[in-house]
């Protein structure tokens, strides 16, 4: 069953964009109490593996895992197995892989030991912008609207929730429901710089935008007192 009134720490999702096991491995061993999930990227997950899945679900905490498969849906399907049988809360797919794809994802699933497993659909990075989106993608559509239409292709495919960024939360919703989960990077506290995120919210907002889980890296992994760090997002969401 899925849970969509998620404990304070369980709407934290760090984001572990390190480069070792150790490194990791320290992270969740100070922030574990703090944060109810932890995202494995491709850096960290292509360098040391599922030992880092397991070692997280050792410390009582989730896994989503942020690997983006688009590929065709025969190759997807056998992936998507492969991470719910890691055990991983999440995982994630691109929508732009069309609906066969992402039903092809959903099939894993529903073929491993854990059933419930979310998928999300990937709609648009937030490092794309309107004029990224026009220019380089060849996408005429206003970025909203084309992130809205993945949106409900991906939920009319099967998948319980989308990655987008927080200036889309409201569309989405009116799109696709209350009840379908939506996941957003691009949160910065505003004691934090934006980096390479072009559509950006605070914590707070983001939340009250909407949004079900946010995933925050930097702010909490370059704090000078991370534990100080996270709470302070904590509080923040309320």
């Amino acid at each position: 069953m899925i849970n969509k009134n998620p404990k304070n720490k369980d709407k934290l999702v760090l984001a572990l964009d390190v480069e070792s096991f150790e490194e990791a491995k320290k992270i969740v061993d100070e922030l574990h109490d703090y944060v109810g999930i932890f995202k494995v990227g491709k850096q960290l997950f292509t360098k040391v593996g599922p030992k880092i899945v397991e070692y997280i679900h050792s410390k009582k905490a989730k896994v989503f895992l942020d690997l983006k498969y688009h590929d065709i849906p025969n190759t997807v399907q056998g992936a998507s197995k492969a991470a719910a049988e890691l055990g991983v809360f999440m995982f994630n797919v691109h929508c732009v892989g069309g609906s066969e794809m992402m039903k092809a994802a959903i099939s894993g699933v529903k073929s491993s030991k854990n059933k419930d497993t979310i998928v999300l659909g990937v709609t648009v990075l937030t490092s794309i912008n309107e004029e990224i989106l026009r220019d380089e993608i060849h996408v005429t559509d206003i970025l909203a609207d084309y992130v809205a239409h993945l949106a409900l292709l991906a939920k009319n495919a099967g998948l319980q929730g989308v990655v987008a960024s927080p200036k889309e939360i409201k569309l989405i919703r009116e799109e696709c429901g209350k009840d379908f989960i939506i996941l957003t990077p691009g949160v910065r506290p505003e004691w934090a710089a934006a980096g390479d995120q072009k559509r950006v919210m605070t914590p707070k907002e983001a939340i009250d935008a909407g949004a079900d889980y946010i995933v925050v890296g930097r702010p909490i992994l370059a704090a000078k007192d991370r534990k100080e760090a996270a709470k302070k997002i904590l509080e923040e969401i309320g």
